[in-house]
Formats: C-alpha cells, structure tokens, sequence
C-alpha cells in the first residue's frame, strides 16, 4: 500500500504547527532553568542536538518520552502530552476534547495565537 503525498497546505499547517510546538517547549524549558544539554541528560537522551531540532520544530517528542520530559520540565505528564497532542495531531485533539468544558475536563492553556502573532 502506497502512501498518498500530503497536500501542500496541510503540510504548511504542520510544519507551522511544529514550530510552535518547538517554542512553547524552549519556554518551558528555559523556565525550568534548564540548558538542552541538561534537558537532554535529564531524558536520557545521548545527544543534546535532538532537543535542538524538536525545539526548531524538526522533530518531535515522542509518546513514550513524553512523561520523562514533562517530569525533567517540572510539568504536569498528563497537560504535557495534551499540550503536545495539540500541537502534533490537532484533529485527533479537536476530536478528544472538544467540548471538554461541558464535561468539566481541563483542556490545556496553550498560546497559540500568542506563539502565532510572535511568528
């Protein structure tokens, strides 16, 4: 089975998305008074440059990290992976919570027209 490319807009909105996501985590870790060398030692990572690339929206923390990192960051896992999940897959957010406040579920408070405005 053969993957169909994506269109150019969708892939504009992810790229834009990811660097957004890249942002928030340097603020975060910035905040946290953390260096990417110290993040990076902090998550088990061998080399400081991924948190570089996924701080420049090149890649992205994986699922599996994403408790670890919450954790080096001084952050909530469970706000953390819906922060990214946001960011990463807005669909699949929009799917999860929307509508969220009517169930009394705390979506997370993310910047995004601020990190937007910023771009």
């Amino acid at each position: 089975m053969s993957r169909t490319a994506m269109n150019p807009a969708k892939a504009a909105l992810t790229k834009s998305l990811r660097r957004e996501a890249g942002r928030w985590l340097k603020s975060a870790r910035e905040a946290a008074g953390l260096t990417q060398a110290e993040l990076a030692e902090k998550t088990g990572l061998r080399y400081y440059t991924f948190v570089s690339q996924v701080e420049n929206g090149l890649g992205r923390v994986p699922i599996e990290a994403q408790a670890v990192w919450a954790e080096s960051l001084g952050l909530d896992p469970s706000q953390f992976a819906r922060t990214l999940l946001r960011y990463y897959e807005p669909e699949l957010h929009r799917l999860l919570f929307e509508g969220a406040a009517d169930m009394d579920i705390p979506v997370a408070d993310v910047p995004v027209e601020a990190d937007r405005a910023q771009g």
